[in-house]
């Protein structure tokens, strides 16, 4: 197989989910780019042309997901930086530095599971959305560290997100309830939900979060009974376009995932995949660099991301 059909198979799966969680699909995008420096080539304008091309695709493959081109963004900003080395000291500067990148991001992980399970106190009853790599390792953490907690999972319709958290919370023996989406409101009164604990899939500059459908509602609902609502990230979330005054594009996706094609000729459909919640519902957010107010979020944007925005 070559390089660049590998190159497809890895848009391909990130498009159908097959790769799915904002961090997980960043880390196998830049994997693919360093795949991409093995292609046959004369001299390093040639690899610097093909990373460029891989780029854009990887970046078209999920258009919300704001880690991809973040990650993908800083590998081709690596690759202008080195551009004048011989072929060989490039593909082996390049390399290294993407394997060290994806090794960042897994320790960025492991950082915010220790902070959020400090902001998880024993007897929390913590409500979730969607499946969150960062939200399961922070309960896990909390657990491990011997909190008695207990997790109320959303099912996260169309594609039941849920059902994958419920796994595994439960493989790691902590107590969790799954429920319907639309019984959020209900359950946080019946269950006494102590905390709502979420990922994100971006970070806007003002603050403001888009994540999996849903996740604004649940907001509300915690901002009417007075309970945290947390936001868990990595900083590779954060959207430095959005400094920029760049619009995030809310991917709607296949129709199909809702309801079969042609069983409602005349009706139209919906199916978006995300929303946004305003930064005023949020109570904190949780990052490798420690916990923050969303107001502090463009000031983690310029330490972050000053090589792109040129602060």
């Amino acid at each position: 197989m070559s390089k660049m059909s590998d190159l497809d198979e890895t848009v391909a799966a990130i498009k159908a989910m097959k790769v799915r969680g904002a961090l997980d699909i960043a880390v196998t995008a830049v994997k693919a780019m360093d795949r991409v420096l093995a292609v046959d080539a004369k001299d390093t304008e040639s690899i610097v042309r093909k990373l460029s091309a891989a780029a854009k695709k990887l970046k078209s493959s999920r258009p919300t997901a704001v880690s991809l081109p973040n990650a993908v963004n800083y590998i081709i900003y690596l690759s202008e930086k080195n551009r004048n080395l011989p072929v060989k000291e490039f593909r082996r500067v390049l390399s290294s530095d993407i394997k060290r990148f994806a090794a960042e991001q897994e320790k960025a992980l492991e950082k915010i599971a220790g902070i959020g399970a400090n902001t998880i106190e024993d007897g929390d009853v913590i409500l979730t959305h969607c499946n969150s790599d960062t939200v399961m390792q922070i309960l896990k953490k909390a657990w491990k560290d011997g909190k008695n907690i207990e997790v109320v999972c959303t099912e996260s319709r169309p594609r039941y997100q849920g059902h994958i958290s419920v796994e595994e919370l439960t493989g790691a023996g902590i107590p969790t309830i799954l429920i319907i989406d639309s019984a959020v409101h209900l359950s946080m009164k019946r269950l006494k939900v102590d905390k709502v604990l979420v990922g994100a899939d971006t970070v806007c500059a003002n603050g403001d979060l888009i994540n999996k459908i849903g996740t604004s509602q649940i907001a509300l609902c915690a901002k009417e009974q007075d309970i945290d609502f947390i936001v868990a990230t990595e900083s590779l979330k954060f959207s430095p376009q959005s400094v920029m005054g760049s619009v995030v594009e809310i991917e709607e996706r296949d129709t199909s995932e809702v309801v079969e094609k042609g069983r409602f000729p005349k009706v139209r459909v919906m199916n978006p995949a995300f929303d946004i919640t305003d930064a005023e519902y949020i109570s904190m957010i949780i990052t490798e660099y420690g916990v923050i107010p969303p107001q502090a979020a463009y000031h983690l944007l310029k330490e972050k991301f000053g090589w792109e925005l040129d602060l």
